[in-house]
């Protein structure tokens, strides 16, 4: 049986960052080829963070998760965004929309953009807001 050095970290975080960076990125570039327009990649706040933030066609502001798996077969990357996970998101959101003074006057969505390797998959109002 082979062990690992107690020094060896279990996974490379830098890898993991640029990793999760890039397929951010392959988010955001599949948004605007459906008539999105980013506002805020990373935006983040004391609570957390929210990888996308645009509006669609519709003109409504999206808060949007992105969950990357390199097997599919393994778990569907829509389902790592737990409960915890989209309460923070809300929390992130409410930051976001009390900084740059936005209203009720707007629609808001929850959105989670699901990247395996053979697809991308927008999952438009993937859950509801949740207060605190």
């Amino acid at each position: 049986m082979q062990t690992r050095d107690r020094e060896d970290p279990p996974f490379d975080h830098d890898s993991t960052r640029s990793l999760g960076s890039t397929e951010e990125s392959k988010a955001a570039k599949y948004l605007e080829e459906q008539g999105c327009r980013i506002i805020e990649k990373n935006y983040s706040c004391r609570m957390g963070e929210i990888d996308l933030i645009y509006s669609d066609p519709d003109n409504v502001i999206c808060f949007g998760e992105v969950k990357f798996r390199k097997e599919r077969d393994r778990m569907d990357p829509s389902e790592a965004v737990t409960k915890g996970k989209q309460r923070k998101i809300c929390r992130v959101s409410d930051h976001f929309r009390s900084k740059f003074s936005l209203d009720e006057s707007f629609s808001y969505r929850y959105d989670v953009i699901a990247i395996c390797p053979e697809e991308i998959r927008w999952i438009k109002n993937a859950f509801d807001y949740m207060e605190k």
